[in-house]
């Protein structure tokens, strides 16, 4: 039953945003619609009956061990998001950037947007999956222009047109990926359950060519290289709340259809073939993104670049496979939602200080707003995989797995593009957050709701990130079973 309220509470809440006419009071009862849907998916990810079958409703909805760790993330950066909303929001207001109406429009396509990215893994019919990934993209493109600038609106579109153009290329893939099951002479499907489960019968070389098209037309939405050039525009143009879930969460959603599909091929034609294009795709988007950081100047751009970075180091480590690959693919899904949603938080409160994107710019934030320069240092080297923070972790499992495999060009290109990455990093933030303070700038005030959104995060990163695969083991490592194909 606790699927039904996740999927429950965001509708209800944008139907609450309709008709409220105070955005403080929205944003209040959202946070608290977003705790309580944190509380039920804590209770769905440690239901130990997922680690060991499944659950099933009408055939419509289906839950295993992926299913629930994912919708596990997906709450806790809507929490965050829900928190830090109420002041972004309230702050835009008093400023004038947004009407009283378009406050309330935010918290509608807010709510709706999460729906739609907890539909993702909710659902057992593969179509019914695309439809909730195409939802997440019409919806969040709001979110991406919502500030009705020349760059956000234009971001906008660039992001719904290569998108819905990747998008195309996934439903070909579903397509043929149903076909390959109706030629069986059984009725035509497109439930996960039953292809999974007629894998070894499907038609080798057709259920192959229908992974690439869904390769390249999910990997548009998650970002991976060469298909990731909406990226930068739309997460650094977007509202900050919308850019955390954007980098955060949403990315993770399309590679979870990604993931789906792997599992069937895998069981069909064996790991060695998904293998290889996670690892070339992953490895091209983490090369393009160190490129991208050493030249970049945009604060927010630079984040988005970085989230290139994650979603191909991800793609490696589930390419590597085995206990280490998996295991830091997993644990890096985790880790980078909250250290990235942070960054994002940490970035929006200094854009809207400093009323400027460009890092040239931007000076001597730990003098002007202490928490928040404290919070996004952290965060950096968090994201960074500084030890002995969890991004470490997880980035140093996923290089064990490569040297474990005997793939030492692999690991040590993988760890130097690494290191690439995080140099510039620190050589950036460093000069924002310790820097001389422009003249004229005064220290800022930073609302109640900022910092308990920060802090949710920071815990997260620094201490419950640890214990994860522990507190949660048996459908953590069920899930891992489950990628491996057991």
């Amino acid at each position: 039953m606790q699927i039904f309220i996740v999927l429950a509470i965001p509708i209800l809440l944008a139907i609450y945003a309709l008709v409220d006419n105070s955005a403080k009071r929205i944003g209040i009862t959202n946070a608290l619609g977003y705790a309580l849907m944190l509380f039920f998916s804590v209770t769905l990810f440690a239901d130990r009956h997922i680690g060991t079958s499944h659950i099933s409703f009408f055939d419509f909805i289906y839950l295993d061990a992926l299913s629930v760790f994912f919708i596990f993330v997906i709450s806790i950066i809507a929490f965050a998001a829900a928190l830090y909303s109420i002041s972004y929001i309230c702050s835009d207001l008093q400023s004038a950037l947004i009407t009283q109406k378009k406050a309330k429009l935010y918290y509608l396509f807010f709510n709706l947007f999460c729906f739609s990215m907890f539909l993702v893994p909710s659902v057992n019919n593969l179509g019914m999956m695309w439809v909730a990934i195409e939802m997440t993209t019409l919806i969040s493109a709001f979110l991406v222009g919502f500030y009705n600038t020349k760059l956000s609106v234009e971001a906008a579109w660039k992001y719904i047109v290569i998108c819905s153009l990747g998008i195309i290329f996934a439903l070909l893939g579903t397509i043929l990926f149903s076909y390959a099951y109706s030629v069986l002479g059984e009725s035509k499907s497109l439930n996960w359950t039953e292809l999974y489960f007629a894998a070894t019968r499907l038609d080798k070389n057709i259920i192959k060519v229908a992974f690439i098209f869904i390769m390249v037309g999910y990997g548009t939405k998650a970002g991976l290289a060469p298909m990731h050039t909406w990226l930068p525009d739309a997460h650094s143009q977007a509202v900050s709340p919308a850019s955390a879930l954007l980098s955060g969460v949403l990315l993770k959603t399309a590679l979870y259809g990604i993931l789906r599909f792997s599992i069937i091929l895998n069981k069909s034609v064996g790991p060695e073939f998904v293998s290889h294009l996670f690892i070339l795709f992953g490895m091209m988007s983490i090369a393009v993104a160190a490129g991208f950081v050493l030249v970049q100047k945009d604060l927010k751009r630079l984040l988005a670049y970085s989230s290139i970075e994650h979603i191909g180091i991800i793609s490696v480590g589930l390419g590597l496979g085995g206990v280490f690959g998996l295991f830091g693919a997993l644990m890096h899904i985790f880790n980078h939602a909250a250290a990235k949603a942070m960054m994002f938080f940490g970035a929006g409160n200094i854009v809207k200080a400093y009323k400027e994107h460009n890092m040239n710019s931007i000076r001597g934030v730990a003098k002007i707003m202490p928490f928040t320069g404290v919070m996004t240092l952290i965060g950096l080297f968090a994201l960074s995989g500084f030890p002995p923070l969890a991004i470490f972790l997880s980035e140093i499992s996923i290089a064990i797995a490569a040297f474990s495999h005997a793939s030492y060009i692999l690991g040590i290109v993988f760890l130097a593009l690494l290191a690439i990455v995080f140099s510039a990093m620190i050589r950036d933030f460093s000069k924002m957050i310790f820097g001389n303070v422009p003249s004229g700038m005064k220290k800022v005030h930073e609302p109640f709701g900022v910092k308990s959104a920060m802090l949710l995060l920071f815990l997260q990163i620094a201490l419950f990130s640890f214990f994860l695969p522990w507190i949660f083991k048996d459908n953590f490592w069920a899930a891992i079973k489950l990628l491996q194909g057991a």
